[in-house]
């Protein structure tokens, strides 16, 4: 099975923000479950560097277009990394190989008789780099999304013929109800179209940071064109020499809800234009929100998860966004919530778990993880818990659930944390006569736990791997995959005592 998954490609007015850093970090859960699932998997990410709001950014620092986006896009490649993003690309629409490409494209859908010239003004969002009806406004006039006025722009540019394929796209989408998820998105999609597509500019001539229209120099393609079609073009030059197009393609989108109409609507109306494939599907996540608000670059209030890595690491940081915000819905952040959730499930529940096991191994068993006991009835549902939640979590990956995986996982932790303190190790080690049931007992909490770093291998991987090598259970990427996920599974071996995988954290500290 092969797996194309796509970030959208972030705009680079400005420094990066936890928005950007929660899209990332889910499709790299994604990415890296499907990796463990044995698939072959395609991850790609980058930024989108033309248009409007970059000229004007670039003016006001005093800068080129050019010498913006230069600076600029580093700093998103650098989250990337900082995040543990698995990438197997990073794109810049301003890379020859893409601009060369998206040229090709609209050939295509000026030879299918899709395009055509013509005159138009409309309400224009400079945050938005879109047009908008004035009855789509907020009741002051400005933006939803952004909080801005729209400006009235009005020049000659070329169409796009989308209300051609308002039908072939209302049929798609009632034959394909899963196509978008979650569902209310669907709808919200299917609405829009079915309500009258009109056709749509894809090309400008106020500006010139952008890709030349091919056979009109003194246009540049509409910036939202140039951006969508990066998730073929990217396929075409991420290995040189390589067209990885055939063997990837149809992707897999994941984008958040305020451009669901650019990659659920016009995008796959482009694609049957220009002759291709339709994605695969796209998962539509809501809004980071900081005191009930929007977080974004235009009203202010954004938070830099640079300062957040820094103070408490990356892993924390995916943990956190993806078991508080539920993919699909809005959901409030906050510095305040990170720790709680660290403290209480990272380092009270799961990092004291791994220490008490292999602590508890080391001191009663010299370090070897037994292999041998009765295993009663208790016991018995300890296990058939850890392969059930195994099964589940993977379950709910593959329906890009993630907080509903992670919980999951978490109802696992707490049954393996009762059972310490059900079975007492501790009083069981003072008795010989208990001896079987120790060994048991202790083969029960290293087994559980290698089944649960397995299932949270996605959000936190490094951590996962550092409770396998604990475990003496990491040797090799294969040790990853899920088709070893079994409770026998685990291997005879030496445990490593090591410091607290996640050390509890005091504000300020």
């Amino acid at each position: 099975m092969r797996f194309y998954v796509t970030t959208p490609i972030y705009y680079v007015n400005g420094e990066p923000h936890h928005g950007h850093a929660y899209t990332t970090i889910a499709a790299d859960v994604l990415a890296r479950y499907h990796r463990q699932k044995g698939d072959d998997v395609f991850f790609l990410t980058g930024t989108d560097e033309h248009g409007t709001k970059i000229a004007q950014a670039a003016e006001e620092r005093g800068l080129t277009p050019q010498q913006h986006v230069d600076e600029m896009a580093p700093r998103y490649r650098e989250l990337a990394a900082a995040l543990g993003a698995s990438n197997d690309f990073f794109i810049r629409t301003t890379d020859s190989e893409h601009e060369a490409f998206v040229q090709a494209f609209v050939e295509k859908l000026k030879a299918a008789g899709d395009i055509e010239k013509r005159t138009y003004g409309g309400l224009y969002c400079t945050a938005c780099e879109g047009f908008w009806y004035e009855r789509d406004l907020a009741p002051d006039g400005t933006c939803p999304d952004h909080g801005i006025k729209p400006v009235w722009l009005e020049e000659e540019n070329y169409y796009f013929l989308l209300s051609k394929y308002q039908d072939r796209l209302a049929a798609f989408f009632r034959a394909n109800p899963g196509w978008v998820k979650p569902k209310s998105r669907y709808n919200e999609a299917l609405s829009f179209i079915e309500q009258g597509l009109d056709d749509i500019s894809i090309s400008r001539s106020s500006i010139t940071w952008g890709v030349p229209v091919p056979w009109d120099e003194g246009q540049v393609i509409y910036v939202w064109v140039d951006a969508l079609i990066n998730y073929l073009s990217a396929l075409t030059y991420a290995r040189p020499g390589e067209d990885l197009t055939a063997r990837y393609w149809p992707a897999f989108h994941f984008l958040a809800k305020d451009i669901l109409k650019f990659h659920a609507v016009i995008w796959p109306a482009l694609l049957m234009s220009a002759g291709y494939e339709l994605p695969d599907g796209e998962l539509i996540h809501g809004y980071l929100l900081v005191g009930g608000e929007k977080m974004s670059k235009t009203r202010g209030n954004v938070l830099d998860p640079f300062a957040v890595i820094a103070e408490v690491g990356a892993e924390p940081l995916r943990y956190y966004l993806m078991r508080e915000v539920t993919l699909g819905q809005d959901g409030d952040v906050s510095v305040e919530g990170l720790y709680a959730r660290y403290n209480n499930e990272l380092a009270n529940e799961l990092g004291n778990l791994v220490s008490r096991t292999a602590s508890m191994i080391g001191k009663y068993r010299e370090g070897g993880i037994p292999q041998a006991g009765p295993e009663d009835e208790a016991l018995s549902e300890v296990a058939a818990a850890g392969a059930a939640m195994t099964r589940a979590a993977g379950a709910r990956y593959d329906a890009a659930e993630v907080t509903a995986a992670l919980e999951t996982i978490w109802e696992f932790v707490r049954r393996l944390n009762r059972l310490v303190e059900e079975e007492a190790p501790w009083k069981l080690a003072k008795d010989q006569a208990q001896a079987g049931r120790l060994d048991a007992v202790l083969r029960a909490l290293a087994a559980g736990l290698r089944l649960t770093s397995l299932s949270l291998y996605p959000v936190i991987p490094s951590a996962a791997v550092e409770v396998l090598r604990r475990l003496g259970q990491a040797h090799a990427d294969t040790d990853l995959r899920l088709e070893g996920a079994v409770w026998d599974g685990l291997e005879a071996a030496a445990v490593a005592i090591g410091p607290p995988l996640f050390p509890r954290l005091e504000r300020g500290a």
